[in-house]
């Protein structure tokens, strides 16, 4: 963690707490401008392959009772995510291709309208399958001109940095002037590397009439810059602008050269990973996005063109393994609809083009999550019965689909390569489906034996059996069974400990405005600027960056500014932590340089911690408005009490957890 305050870790944002329903069903047997593309550095691929008009024309089997409008579906896929909701909405997604089975959905304000984007992290056994989807083209790009509605700042002004460039050498040359010396070199060489630049645009044959322009503007602001320079008498340069323009405009496009009439799937383009750079508004908590504006990350992503004015980026989990890369981008995937309000589901729907599974998830595909979930927070997949029914469950999808193979064979006859190709991934998905009854019976019984019920039958039907996702701020979270079935001996175990997060400067107020404390990598979507966290480049590294940090202490009146579990049960029911004894920075990458060594999730093991630096990371983050709230809010000073119960008043939230806020804040 790099640090022994919890502030290392703190992950703030603004923006209003929401609530999703959740169907409790249960089976036995969830730049301005309307551009195409996600960023305005590098092109989106556009031309369809080959086979992409025939994709998905094949006959389309959509499995029983899990259709996107079916009651049985566990969260409702929204059509129109709410606009400027940082934390999006998150909807469960069938099948087992996402982490969690679960999908964000962000809607950003934007001055063109909304710009609607999924979230999601593919799981790694899901990869090769979204891979073959994709049709990856070598980097040759070739440029073209194309007509969009452009709102502020070219394109390839972001993309070149042209206005930063003059703005940098305009400060450092008033600087200068203002304490009366000498312009130094280096001054002067910001302001050639800004004309070089602005030259090369305008000396381009393949820019367009705009993109001349832009580059005039800005040669003549140069040469007023040099002017100041031979002449320091002139006193400071005046303020500059950068170039804006609004209405339809020609700009310059690099996009990839034609893959060839042999290339088959999604064109694709590969790429240095960039993040979103979205806005929150400190007041209103509105988050934005222009569409394009990216920040730079460590690591490799696909750019892959779905058509219909859709892209996704997908990062890939080797190119982001090697030493150095951010570990925490592994497997992250965004989704891009075209600008306006209203594409919810056709979101969703596009996983499918990729072909990972792209339906609401429903109860039992809840349950199999669910019990996988206690599999790995209770360290159950070496018990025989669990690696027996794991093997049985595959082997019964198997069967399943040579079932639907010979029965539904003749839907193949006059189906071209990729049609068929179609069908027999609506075949795969069709076994799934129709067996997962039969493989949630079966894994619950290996897991009910594994931890001491007679059968499948006594731990459904046990108190501490809940197989339902909870919201937990912009996300969802499974429960762990074990701890819910003996909160009495883990509270003993816990006697005079207790679980905190310390804060640092004065980011409680905005934390608890937000209602949530989130991950590095859920902020930097949210549109949280960078710089919270002491570790925050490190925690990437490590993978540690999708999770928030807490400590184990037995100090019974931490200083503040802190947030307190005394009842630390509240939190180490869910199934998503794991814990290391010492600093480790969350460590989930044994090529970080840091050690997974000691890595546990046993809440027993956790509350024997003894060092200070210990630490328990929660994935994503936690809800600090509902039911995991803290009990205790400890204050730095009687002011900053006074300001976050002035911020609860107006939220007109009068108790935490049945508790009076009152007695929460100190």
């Amino acid at each position: 963690m790099g640090s022994n305050s919890s502030a290392a870790h703190s992950a703030y944002t603004i923006g209003p707490t929401i609530h999703v329903a959740i169907n409790q069903g249960q089976n036995d047997d969830h730049q301005p401008g309307d551009l195409p593309q996600a960023d305005g550095t590098d092109p989106v691929p556009t031309s369809k392959p080959p086979d992409q008009s025939s994709a998905g024309t094949g006959p389309q089997l959509e499995p029983k009772g899990v259709s996107r409008a079916s009651p049985e579906a566990l969260t409702p896929i929204p059509e129109t995510p709410p606009e400027g909701l940082g934390v999006g909405v998150p909807v469960l997604v069938g099948g087992a291709d996402l982490a969690d089975s679960t999908a964000t959905l962000i809607s950003y304000a934007s001055p063109s309208g909304p710009r609607e984007v999924l979230l999601a992290t593919v799981e790694q056994n899901a990869e090769p399958k979204l891979m073959e989807a994709l049709a990856v083209s070598a980097t040759v790009m070739v440029p073209v001109q194309v007509t969009e509605q452009v709102t502020g700042r070219l394109p390839l002004d972001k993309d070149k940095q042209l206005y930063e460039q003059l703005e940098k050498a305009v400060i450092s040359v008033n600087h200068k002037i203002k304490s009366g010396k000498e312009i130094p070199e280096h001054t002067k060489d910001y302001v050639t590397t800004a004309l070089d630049a602005v030259t090369a645009v305008s000396g381009n044959a393949n820019v367009s009439d705009a993109e001349v322009a832009m580059a005039a503007y800005y040669g003549d602001r140069l040469e007023l810059i040099q002017s100041h320079i031979a002449d320091t008498a002139l006193g400071k340069v005046p303020f500059i602008a950068p170039y804006e323009t609004t209405g339809e405009v020609t700009i310059t496009k690099h996009v990839p050269a034609p893959l060839g009439d042999e290339a088959q799937g999604l064109p694709t383009t590969l790429r240095d990973a960039q993040r979103i750079r979205a806005k929150v508004d400190p007041t209103t908590g509105v988050a934005s996005w222009d569409g394009t504006s990216r920040t730079t990350a460590t690591g490799s992503e696909y750019l892959v063109g779905l058509g219909d004015g859709y892209t996704a980026i997908y990062r890939p989990y080797a190119a982001n393994e090697k030493s150095g890369a951010e570990y925490s981008l592994r497997g992250q995937l965004e989704i891009h609809a075209p600008a306006g309000a209203g594409h919810g589901k056709h979101l969703v729907r596009n996983l499918g083009n990729l072909h990972l599974v792209n339906r609401p998830m429903s109860a039992a595909e809840g349950e199999w999550t669910y019990l996988n979930n206690n599999i790995t927070a209770q360290g159950l997949a070496t018990a025989p019965s669990v690696s027996k029914a794991v093997a049985q469950a595959k082997h019964l999808e198997e069967l399943e689909l040579q079932e639907i193979f010979h029965t539904q064979a003749h839907l193949a006859v006059g189906l071209d390569e990729p049609a068929l190709q179609s069908l027999a991934r609506d075949f795969q998905l069709e076994a799934a489906a129709r067996c997962l009854p039969k493989k949630v019976k079966l894994l619950r019984a290996a897991v009910a034996t594994a931890t001491g019920f007679p059968d499948g039958e006594a731990l459904a039907a046990s108190p501490s059996y809940d197989p339902a996702p909870k919201v937990s701020g912009g996300w969802l979270t499974w429960g762990r069974f074990d701890v819910a079935g003996s909160s009495a001996k883990l509270t003993h175990a816990w006697s005079g400990k207790r679980l905190i997060h310390h804060v640092s400067g004065g980011n409680l107020a905005s934390m608890l405005t937000a209602g949530v404390l989130t991950s590095t990598e859920r902020r930097a979507v949210m549109g949280v600027k960078p710089g919270k966290g002491m570790s925050e480049s490190s925690d990437k590294r490590t993978g540690g960056a999708n999770s928030v940090f807490l400590r184990a202490t037995s100090a019974p009146n931490p200083t503040g500014p802190a947030l307190v579990w005394d009842d630390p049960t509240t939190l180490l029911s869910r199934s998503d932590y794991y814990a290391y004894g010492s600093d480790h920075f969350g460590c989930l990458n044994p090529k970080s340089g840091h050690s997974t060594s000691g890595q546990t999730r046993d809440p027993y093991k956790i509350a024997q911690f003894k060092g200070s630096s210990n630490e328990i990371m929660f994935k994503h983050g936690i809800d600090l408005l509902g039911t995991e709230a803290p009990s205790r809010i400890v204050c730095s000073s009687p002011a900053q009490r006074q300001q976050l119960l002035d911020i609860f008043a107006a939220k007109e939230i009068t108790h935490l957890a049945g508790k009076p806020v009152t007695e929460i804040v100190t």
